[in-house]
């Protein structure tokens, strides 16, 4: 497949229950999204709550979001499991329904050395038929991929791209530097906060989850990034930090985010605000607050970028 890079949002997961996609939400998202240019869509990674998941969702998930999508841009699938064999035939149902390619991250649960992660994903890599995108997530997999990991197993010919969640900047700029030898393979940023940075010094996108909301504004940052516009990146990189700090903040638990981005979401009229257990929906308060902050964002026009 062609260089993995853009912006590809990490697609929420629009649910009426507790193991029920919300359907008409599920489609206005995917279209709304789109209408944004992004360049790919990524589905069951963290913010769509993924290891919450029934893998049945999960499925049924894949198969409508490939249908829907029907090519107009790569449908990325997050496969990260703590049983091999699982990551492996969700890998499988995704190529069969169009998918292009698999994300993974480290197993959690038990902690793997950093040999024991080469071992792993060299094996994935070798076993699942689409192209493989590493997710360095250590805020959730408590196992971080150090570069000296990563260096072999981008010579892997099935590792296609290398999504860094980690937040640390210095360990971006070192991967940046390590694909350097690595042409074709690509990398993107995690925090959204970051995407102007690391576009501009050398990174290939981002997957940002303002972008559930707001996807031209992030497609808009990420090409005036890559022409090197600053004073556009500098105005822009304003607006992705109005949406950040409006909108995931609210709330005590490390669950913000997500909560804030769905109960924005469903502010905006695409979709329900239902959570995965553990989690749970805002309450009327700070649900008030979130619709405050959303018509905010939109009266700033987050500069018209929709």
């Amino acid at each position: 497949m062609r260089n993995i890079n853009g912006i590809v949002p990490p697609m929420v997961t629009p649910l009426a229950g507790r193991d029920q996609l919300d359907l008409p939400g599920l489609e206005r998202l995917i279209e709304h999204i789109l209408a944004g240019g992004v360049h790919g869509l990524f589905i069951l990674g963290s913010t769509g709550e993924a290891p919450s998941l029934s893998y049945n969702l999960r499925r049924e998930l894949i198969k409508r979001t490939c249908r829907q999508v029907d090519g107009r841009v790569p449908v990325f699938v997050g496969i990260t499991d703590t049983a091999f064999m699982e990551s492996v035939s969700l890998a499988e149902y995704g190529a069969s329904h169009g998918a292009a390619a698999v994300v993974i991250a480290p197993p959690y649960y038990f902690p793997a050395g950093q040999a024991e992660l080469i071992d792993y994903f060299r094996a994935i890599a070798s076993t699942v038929p689409l192209p493989v995108i590493l997710y360095n997530m250590p805020a959730c997999t408590k196992t971080p991929i150090d570069i000296e990991t990563l260096r072999p197993l981008l010579d892997h010919p099935n590792v296609a791209a290398y999504k860094d969640s980690s937040g640390d900047m210095t360990y971006f700029h070192k991967v940046i530097r390590l694909l350097k030898d690595h042409p074709g393979k690509t990398v993107l940023i995690g925090p959204e906060e970051q995407l102007s940075e690391a576009t501009l010094l050398g990174g290939n996108g981002g997957v940002s989850g303002g972008a559930n909301l707001f996807p031209q504004l992030y497609v808009d940052i990420y090409e005036a990034a890559v022409r090197q516009d600053i004073q556009a990146v500098r105005h822009l990189h304003q607006r992705v930090m109005d949406v950040s700090t409006s909108l995931y903040s609210i709330g005590k638990h490390g669950s913000s985010t997500i909560k804030g981005i769905k109960c924005a979401l469903s502010c905006m009229g695409l979709c329900n605000d239902d959570m995965a257990e553990p989690f749970h929906k805002f309450c009327d308060r700070e649900r008030a607050i979130i619709l405050e902050r959303v018509e905010a964002l939109n009266c700033l026009a987050v500069g018209g970028h929709n």
